[in-house]
């Protein structure tokens, strides 16, 4: 009898060390080598945009600034292409946030104004100096302020890749600059 509690009791633990070990695989199986994220609270000329409040959808993140000359530009026009190739249903569930990392020059409503040429949809957000920075770092985004030329205008070099938060909440996918909208759209599609 005792012998048979032994053979019990190993075989328990043995099917408990399993299922931890398929649980961590998994875990470590769904983003190989993504940063954490992380969810924010930032602003924007709609009103406070709160991650947290968006779960259920799927999140396009995007670190730019609206003095960009090129970059900024090439993506958001892709992100806006992305929306309008998905169906209204799928729109609906799909936010595409462009994050200043810019915060003394964009203000909310020149975020709202720039976002807009790109796609009605699109959310310019912003937040204090510290916000941007604790978040790009979360996300593994980088930005560099420039030194302002005799003009007092500056460039900001920044990372160029969109970070693909799921619906429930964790960074899924860091689509690289270049990224095509097919691509985009594969990913999208395969949260919703």
């Amino acid at each position: 009898m005792k012998k048979y509690w032994l053979i019990g009791v190993a075989l328990g633990l043995a099917v408990l060390l399993a299922a931890a070990m398929l649980l961590r695989g998994a875990a470590q199986a769904r983003t190989p080598g993504l940063p954490a994220g992380g969810d924010f609270v930032l602003q924007s000329a709609a009103g406070p945009v709160d991650s947290k409040a968006l779960r259920g959808k799927v999140l396009l993140v995007y670190f730019g600034y609206t003095h960009c000359p090129d970059i900024c530009p090439a993506s958001l026009a892709s992100g806006g292409q992305v929306l309008k190739a998905l169906s209204e249903a799928e729109r609906d569930r799909v936010r595409l946030i462009m994050i200043s990392v810019d915060p003394e020059r964009d203000s909310v409503a020149h975020l709202k104004e720039y976002t807009a040429f790109f796609h009605p949809e699109m959310i310019g957000a912003t937040g204090s100096p510290e916000q941007i920075a604790a978040l790009s770092k979360a996300f593994g985004a980088g930005y560099v302020k420039q030194p302002a030329g005799a003009d007092g205008s500056y460039s900001v070099d920044h990372t160029t890749s969109t970070y693909v938060v799921g619906p429930d909440g964790q960074l899924a996918a860091v689509l690289e600059l270049g990224a095509s909208n097919e691509k985009v759209l594969a990913v999208v599609r395969r949260l919703l």
